[in-house]
This record gives C-alpha cells, sequence and structure tokens, in this order.
C-alpha cells in the first residue's frame, strides 16, 4: 500500500548531490515521487525501507529511517482526497518536514508541536488526537451482508463515525477500533441498511500501537520459510450437492442451507449442482441441513478437488444415464412398434398372459433405469415438497399401474378401455434419461471458460535452495521461497522479481494481448506465460490467495449468483410442480365428466401427459446457464463480473461516466512538444530544465526528467524554488529560468514571441513551461498527461453501441475540454471535487439515465459505488475495486466496450431461454391437456410428451452455451 517514508541524510553538500539521490531513489520500483534536500528525503510510494536505503548508499551518500515525532488518531477521513486534504493541512505548519496520512492515523515529521498538529487538522474538517488516547475496541455481530461490496459500505458508514480510528469488517462481524459509542456504531450500520448487534465480550480497551517493523528483506535463497495461512476473508463455504433436478430442488436446498445458524445468504447452482454459503457457519451442519432436505451435500473448498470431483460426478450420470437410456428404450421402442400394428396394445384372453409377463418386465426396467425417479419423488413427499421427478414418477407409475390392471383384471374395464400403455412408461424413462445425458455433456462444455482458468496453474515448480534446484509439487510451494523461471514456463504462484529480466505473455489472465517486460522488483501472477527470458522471484502469494485463485472465486462466486429476472423465475418454479398436479387432476377430471367414451383411458392418457410435459427443469436451466457460459466468457475476456444483477444493470446503461486522469488518459504527464525561440536545440533545452527539476517531485518535473531520461544532467547552483511560479538556477555562468509565464514576465523576459505555441497547447489541454537562458527566452516545453492508446478506439465503439458518454473531472474545463475533443465524449463535468462525483451521478440519475461509471482512484470510489454500475480499472485502488461491479483486468477502456456488450449479449440469453421455457409450458400443458382434440380428433402421446420436456432442456443449455462463442465486436 502506498505510505510516506521520510529518510535521514548524511553526506550531501549541495543540490546537486540531492539530485543525484533523488535519481536513485526515483528509479526504483514502487517509488511514486521523491522530495530530496541535502538533509531529508520525502519518498511516497509502495517501496522498502531497505531497497530505499540500499538506493541512497549506492548513490554514494548515507541514510537511515527517521521516526515519526508525533502520531496523531484521525476520525472523520473516508476518502483518498481526505487524506490528501489532512496531509496538506500538517505540511503547512510550520517545522513539519513530511506526513504520512492513512484514513485513521497521521506520522508526522518535524518539530512542530502536536496542539498546532491537531488544529491544523481540525481546521481542514477532521478529529484528531494524540495516538493511544482513551481509545477502545468494539466487536458488533452483523446480519445483512452477502458480499465484499456489502462489507465496503459497512466499513465506510463506521468509519465515518467520529471517533472511529479504525474498521475491520467481514460478511458477518466487525472489529472497530476509536473512542466511538457502540451504539453510534450500530445506528451507522443500521443507516447503511444492514443489522448490527453488540457481540459478547464486545467492548475491551486498546493498547498502545505496535510500532512498525522495518526488518530489511531477506537475501536470495536464504529466506526464512513461513507455512500459507488462510486468509481472513475466507466468508463462503462451496459444497457439492447431489439429487437436485429441477428449480424446485433448488428452493429447497437454498432454504435448508439459509435456516443454518451463522449462513449470511445461499446460492444455489442447478446447472453444476453446487452451492455457496457465506457467512462462517459450521460445515457439519451445512451437510445435515441439506440431507434433511432430501438431498446429499459434500464440502469441498480446493478448486482442484472440486473440480476432479465434479468431473467424476459427472462422468458416472452420463453413464449411468447411457445405460438406462438403452435399457429402458430397448423394451419401450420394441412394444410401441408392436402397438403400431392392428391395434396389438389392447388387452384380450389370448394375449392376457404376455401382458402380465410384460408389465413385470416393464417394472424392472422401471425400477432399473428410472429408480432414481421415484426414490427422489418419495424423498420430496417425505419432506413435504414436489419436484420435477414426482411428475415423471406420478406420470409413468399412474401409467404402469392403470396398465397392470388391466392386464390381471380385464373384465372390470370396459371393452374399449382395455389398453395397456407400457410402452409409454418405458419410452417416457429412456427418453428422459437420454435428455440427462446429453445435457450433462452440454453442462460440461458450459464450464469450459473456467476449467481453463484452473489449467493455467503448473502442477510442479523449481524451486532455488543453498542446495541447488529441485522440483516440488505446487502444494509444497511455501511463502518466501525462491523460484526459477525459463522461456515456456508457466508462473506457479505470486510473486516479486529477484533476479534476470522476462517477458510475460499475461493474455489468459488480463485479456491484454501484447507480451509484458517484467525486471527485478515487477510482480509476476501465478498462470501467466514466460514468453521469453528466465529470472528468479520470491513467492508472496500461494494457494488461494494468488491472483488468479481470487479471479477463481469471484468467477465461481458471479456464477451461483441470480439476477432478478432469475429470481422471478425461481419464485414460479417453487409453485410450478404443485400446479401442474392441479392442473393434471382438473383436466383428468373434466375428461371423466364429459369426455367421450373410453372416459377412463382419455383420463389416464391426459393425466400421464399432462404431467410428462411440464418441464420445471427448463425453468430452473434457464437463467443459471447463462450466467455460467457469460460470467465465465466475460473471465476469457478479462473482465471480472461480481454478480448476476450487474450483467443485468449493464445491460440497461445508457450513459458511461469517464474518470479523466488514469482512466481516458495515462495518467502519467509527458513532454509532448518543445518550441524553441533560440538556438539552443531540444536536447540542450531538456538538459537545462532537467537539471533545474532534479530536486522536485510535483509532476510536471517529473514529465521532464522522463524526457531527459539518461542524459548526463550538469549541477546547478544558487538553485531557488518559487512556489506557484517555478525554479530558477545557475549551471556555471549561465542563469536558468524554468516556470509559468508569469514567472518569466516578473524576471523581465519578453515572452510575447510565445504567446501563440502558448496558446496552442494550452487549447490542445497541455500546460505550458518556458524556459528562458540569461534572460532571453529560449523554450516551450507542453507537458500533458496523453490519452490512452486505445481511449479513442474504445469510445468510438461505444458511441456505436448507442452510449452517451460524459467525462467527469476535477480538472479546469480548459483542459477538460481539450481532452474530451480529443476522445470524442459528449459531456464534460469539470471542476468536482472528489465528494461532489457522486452527487454529478446522482443528478444524472435523476434526470432518467442509467449511468455507468468507470474509474480507478480511491477517490472514485464514492461514485462507483452510488452508479448504476460501477466499473473499477483494474490497475486501480483496491477500494476503487472493492466498489465496482464489474473490475477488468487490464488497463484498458476497451475492456468497457467488452463488458457492456457481453451484459446484453447474456441478458438477451437469459430472456431467449426463459421465454423458450414459458413459451414451452404454456402451449405443451395446454395441448398436453387436450385443447386441440375438438379441432384434431387425436390427444398428444405421453411419449411425444417425455420426448418434448427432455428436449425443452436440452435447447435451453445448448442455446445458454452459444455465449461461449461470444466475440465483441471490434
Amino acid at each position: 500500500m502506498q505510505h510516506t517514508t521520510v529518510l535521514q541524510l548524511t553526506g550531501l553538500s549541495c543540490m546537486g548531490c540531492a539530485g543525484r539521490v533523488k535519481k536513485a531513489l526515483d528509479a526504483l520500483p514502487g517509488v511514486q515521487s521523491t522530495d530530496v534536500n541535502v538533509t531529508t528525503a520525502k519518498i511516497v510510494g509502495e517501496a522498502k525501507n531497505a531497497a530505499l536505503i540500499a538506493a541512497v548508499e549506492q548513490a554514494g551518500y548515507q541514510a537511515q529511517i527517521a521516526q515519526p515525532d508525533v502520531v496523531l488518531a484521525l476520525s472523520g477521513l473516508s476518502c483518498g482526497h481526505c487524506t490528501g486534504r489532512t496531509a496538506k493541512a500538517l505540511e503547512a505548519v510550520d517545522g513539519v518536514i513530511a506526513a504520512d496520512v492513512a484514513l485513521d492515523k497521521a506520522e508526522i515529521y518535524g518539530t512542530a508541536a502536536a496542539e498546532a498538529l491537531i488544529d491544523a487538522v481540525k481546521q481542514a474538517g477532521y478529529e484528531a488526537s494524540v495516538a493511544g488516547a482513551s481509545e477502545q475496541t468494539v466487536h458488533l455481530a452483523l446480519a445483512g451482508l452477502t458480499c465484499q461490496h456489502c462489507v465496503g459500505v459497512t466499513k465506510k458508514a463506521l468509519e465515518s463515525v467520529e471517533g472511529v480510528s479504525h474498521a475491520d469488517v467481514s460478511v458477518t462481524h466487525a472489529t472497530v477500533t476509536g473512542s466511538a459509542s457502540p451504539q453510534s456504531l450500530i445506528d451507522a450500520v443500521v443507516q447503511a441498511g444492514y443489522e448490527a448487534a453488540i457481540s459478547d465480550g464486545a467492548v475491551s480497551p486498546k493498547s498502545e500501537p505496535l510500532p512498525a517493523s522495518d526488518t530489511p528483506e531477506p537475501a536470495i535463497a536464504a529466506e526464512t520459510l513461513t507455512p500459507a495461512t488462510p486468509s481472513d476473508d475466507e466468508d463462503s463455504v462451496q459444497l457439492l450437492i447431489n439429487g437436485m433436478s429441477c428449480a424446485s430442488c433448488v428452493s429447497k436446498v437454498q432454504k435448508a442451507l439459509e435456516s443454518v445458524p451463522g449462513v449470511a445468504q445461499a446460492r444455489v447452482n442447478l446447472a453444476e449442482r453446487s452451492a455457496m454459503a457465506f457467512g462462517n457457519p459450521k460445515f457439519d451442519e451445512l451437510v445435515s441441513a441439506v440431507e434433511k432436505a432430501g438431498y446429499g451435500a459434500e464440502i469441498i473448498q480446493d478448486e482442484e478437488t472440486r473440480r476432479a470431483r465434479q468431473h467424476e460426478t459427472s462422468r458416472q450420470n452420463i453413464r449411468r444415464y447411457r445405460w438406462q437410456s438403452a435399457l429402458a428404450l430397448a423394451l419401450g421402442v420394441p412394444l410401441m412398434v408392436w402397438g403400431m400394428f392392428d391395434n396389438n396394445m389392447m388387452v384380450t384372453a389370448n394375449n392376457q398372459t404376455f401382458w402380465i409377463v410384460a408389465g413385470l418386465v416393464t417394472l424392472g426396467v422401471m425400477i432399473a433405469a428410472g429408480g432414481h425417479f421415484y426414490v427422489n419423488a418419495a424423498r420430496s413427499l417425505k419432506n413435504g415438497s414436489a419436484t420435477m421427478d414426482t411428475l415423471i414418477a406420478l406420470g409413468t407409475g399412474a401409467a404402469w399401474i392403470y396398465s397392470i390392471s388391466v392386464a390381471i383384471w380385464p373384465s372390470l374395464f370396459p371393452h374399449e378401455a382395455r389398453h395397456v400403455y407400457f410402452e409409454a412408461s418405458a419410452m417416457i424413462i429412456g427418453l428422459i434419461n437420454l435428455g440427462h445425458a446429453l445435457e450433462q455433456r452440454a453442462r460440461q462444455r458450459s464450464s469450459k471458460a473456467l476449467e481453463r482458468l484452473l489449467d493455467l496453474t503448473p502442477p510442479t515448480a523449481r524451486v532455488v535452495t543453498e542446495q541447488g534446484e529441485k522440483v516440488l509439487p505446487l502444494s509444497e510451494v511455501q511463502l518466501g521461497m525462491t523460484l526459477r523461471l525459463t522461456t515456456g514456463d508457466r508462473v506457479p504462484v505470486d510473486g516479486e522479481m529477484l533476479q534476470g529480466e522476462v517477458w510475460m505473455d499475461e493474455a489468459m489472465l488480463t485479456g491484454e494481448a501484447m507480451p509484458q517486460q517484467k525486471s527485478v522488483g515487477s510482480s509476476l501472477h501465478a498462470g501467466t506465460v514466460v514468453q521469453d527470458g528466465s529470472a528468479l522471484f520470491r513467492a508472496n502469494a500461494i494457494g488461494n490467495q494468488t491472483t488468479l485463485a481470487r479471479i477463481i472465486k469471484l468467477v465461481r462466486q458471479a456464477q451461483s449468483s441470480k439476477p432478478e429476472i432469475g429470481r422471478l423465475a425461481d419464485k414460479i418454479s417453487s409453485v410450478f410442480v404443485p400446479v401442474v398436479v392441479a392442473i393434471a387432476l382438473l383436466s383428468g377430471l373434466i375428461w371423466y365428466l364429459v369426455g367421450p367414451q373410453p372416459q377412463l383411458v382419455y383420463t389416464l392418457v391426459i393425466v400421464t401427459t399432462v404431467l410428462i410435459i411440464a418441464c420445471p427443469c427448463a425453468l430452473g436451466l434457464a437463467t443459471p446457464m447463462s450466467i455460467i457460459s457469460g460470467v465465465g466468457r466475460a473471465a476469457e475476456l478479462g473482465v471480472l463480473v461480481r454478480d448476476a444483477d450487474a450483467l443485468q444493470q449493464a445491460s440497461g446503461v445508457d450513459t458511461v461516466v469517464f474518470d479523466k486522469t488514469g482512466t481516458l488518459t495515462e495518467g502519467k504527464p509527458l513532454v509532448s512538444d518543445i518550441h524553441l525561440f533560440s538556438h539552443h536545440d531540444d536536447a540542450q533545452v531538456i538538459q537545462f530544465a532537467a537539471a533545474l527539476e532534479q530536486g522536485a517531485s510535483h509532476p510536471l518535473a517529473h514529465a521532464i526528467m522522463a524526457k531527459a531520461q539518461g542524459a548526463d544532467l550538469p549541477d546547478v547552483s544558487d538553485f531557488r524554488t518559487l512556489r506557484g511560479l517555478g525554479v530558477t538556477g545557475k549551471i556555471g555562468n549561465t542563469t536558468l529560468i524554468l516556470g509559468n509565464e508569469r514567472l518569466l514576465q516578473e524576471q523581465g523576459v519578453d515572452t510575447q514571441a510565445a504567446a501563440q505555441a502558448i496558446g496552442k497547447e494550452a487549447a490542445l489541454g497541455a500546460t505550458p513551461v518556458l524556459l528562458a537562458v540569461n534572460g532571453e527566452l529560449a523554450a516551450v516545453l507542453a507537458v500533458r498527461d496523453p490519452l490512452r492508446a486505445d481511449s479513442v478506439s474504445a469510445l468510438n465503439r461505444l458511441h456505436q453501441q448507442g452510449y452517451r458518454l460524459v467525462m467527469l473531472t476535477g480538472d479546469n474545463p480548459i483542459t477538460a475540454n481539450a481532452i474530451a475533443q480529443q476522445a470524442g465524449i459528449d459531456e464534460v463535468i469539470a471542476g468536482v471535487l472528489p465528494d461532489g462525483k457522486a452527487a454529478a451521478i446522482e443528478r444524472l440519475q435523476q434526470a432518467g439515465h442509467k449511468v455507468a461509471m468507470v474509474g480507478d482512484g480511491i477517490n472514485d470510489a464514492p461514485a462507483l459505488a452510488r452508479a448504476d454500475v460501477g466499473i473499477a480499472m483494474g490497475g486501480g485502488s483496491d477500494i476503487a475495486i472493492e466498489t465496482a461491479a464489474i473490475t477488468l483486468m487490464r488497463h484498458s477502456l476497451e475492456g468497457v466496450a467488452d463488458a457492456l456488450a457481453l451484459s446484453k449479449a447474456t441478458l438477451r440469453n437469459m430472456k431467449q431461454n426463459l421465454l423458450g421455457a414459458f413459451v414451452y409450458n404454456s402451449l405443451g400443458i395446454p395441448i398436453a391437456a387436450g385443447v386441440l382434440y375438438p379441432l384434431t380428433g387425436t390427444l398428444l402421446n405421453p411419449v411425444v410428451a417425455g420426448a418434448a420436456m427432455a428436449l425443452s432442456s436440452i435447447t435451453v443449455v445448448g442455446n445458454a452455451n452459444r455465449l461461449l462463442r461470444f466475440k465483441p465486436n471490434r
């Protein structure tokens, strides 16, 4: 995480020395900015203390970590804008060298008194006290939270309470440190939309904070190994469910899981026969609850184990369905063919024995090939519910019971009613089992996207030890181990480069097609491929803590979720089976009372056909199959979807709002042009400008230093910083002035010749920086934050898709409009402070727009949460990613267009499946009930009904699998 470090320097004698130290520090990975003078260095970034000290020593000087002189406990801060404002207020106090500010505390370096610092914080609009004074820890039990988005909202609500210095929040618990009262914390959670109560033994005094460790990193191949431990954010339990067949089963299992103490929410996926329980329940209670509901359950947390078990179960099911189908059809087809000739299905005195034997054989086949239908139906009945198996068992059972009764006691039935339907029972069971086998194979294809992610991790890793290299199974790799990579290797775990240089193919992880160069200090991610080079790296995250493992977990959670449209289908499915049974009985009664002769036969055909043709399975599969395919395909495109609701919301978006800096633009200013007004050439102008800026830390200085990278910079004497204007200094006898137009005019330099260049660059959104040499204008340097290479093409795609594009930025309107004109933005909202971005989103929503917000920074988090859909750039802050509903794994706006296009395709596919399932049942049930009999004089054969039911499920699965081939238009 980004922080401020202050070093005490020794051995420096001039600003030239400071420039060399600054150059050494700026070259380190993870350093964002530095400010160096002859006694201290202030570094902002993520670099480790040991690396900073080593860099100073390599430059020829000495350094040690400066300890903060004052530590303040803060409250009232909620975002990056708050911390920045507080840091600015503290650093404006006389005697302050630097201030490292987080949401809950500030470490201040310098000679300023604590009272003056507290006053400065209060004037900035926040509260402060000397750390360690009268704080306590409060433990809260939470309810109603279902995901990390809820966690983020609750954490934000708690930390906004006056007196709270820090809050750790999970789905079920919160630990809050500070002086706020427990009741005020509970009220904050309730206002955020959730529930809270004091946990047992919930309040305890807080001890003094522990000092931060500055222990240097250990040497390569000599690390102390630490076993991997589970992270605290493991808030979901994964189960494999046996025995589910339709949406009614899903509803039962979900209710059973949510009744277990400690479960905040349960998601059940019919397509994968799996479930996820969120919270902190006891594993044995989850399994017991599912078993009491009439199903089987198995807890599986490891993805590889889950994958192996599901593959094995799937193979077993396919094999079982195949032989059961073959057995039932082997009996049913010959009987049906026999019955097609001369009305041979009628029982007579001559064939009575044959039909009794045929009935007993049919019973054996029904038990062997369809026993699971009857077992599941009985189990459901025992638990007071009904499922698709209930319909099949009732339909085939009624046909067999009627037929065997006719065969044994034909004299009890009118002559016209002595018709047997053994072939119907066998054929229905055979066709439905065949449908299940085909459906199971199609479902396997739908999970291929997630399987491809799992396949990215290699089974072994090459570990470097003091005794040499050895190959270990991936499960034995521990934190801190040093591993070797060579060309063609897949990275086994996340880590940090220690030695070498490689080009990495990260396409399967981020969707980025271009190889990325990695060197010492760069991060490596499990699953990526070494395209060229070799390296040593240290394992920093293993097992389920790697980026790839977290992506797989997010994808699986999203695949288990349901959008609003899916929840509507579940409500219908929950009453579907009882309604179908009622329709079947009512239709049979009507045919028995007013139907033609023989009424008993017609009644049996009607009841059996209605029960068989109704298909809650198609309804149950319609939504989850589309979600599994859509979310899986999104992951392949480098788009992570938090839950299915995000897809449904994104499909209705009409306005896309972009943050400017770091989202539309690179976020790194650079020198885009140089206008010369003297005999000096570009190289000399850059050398002069960079020599003056080598001790500075503002963004313009970084841009100039980047332009001069590799140049030999002379020492500067008589260096002066004129705040808000620029800098001056001397190189030998040459006097230099670098700054804005006002500075040069105050120094008596004629800038008239540069007026046109200044106006031109300002119109393009650039900041003009003027250089004067010995009192004469030498050059104008244009510094600007350029658009990302793919911004224009991505925005054109969004325009073609019909979206209205808005830019939301804190920049001045001139710069913002210049960037917007280049990018093709429809509307610019400029000059907005971070805390005003959410209000701007709300105004757009009040105007009737459905808004997606795209951002990457801490200051974008409130706007991301307020928008209908928040989309975080993958290279952005953790808070932005936590708040957003969709995260792009690569920092490219093409991902926004891909995500929105895929969301529309997924919702369209979902609607097609639901419409097909509804239309099928809406037409099939009345036809089975005989509404066409007055027109056609015939009834639907129960065998045809069984085939139609099987085909409806196969059609839903096949249509969902089309999403796996989705390709965005580019």
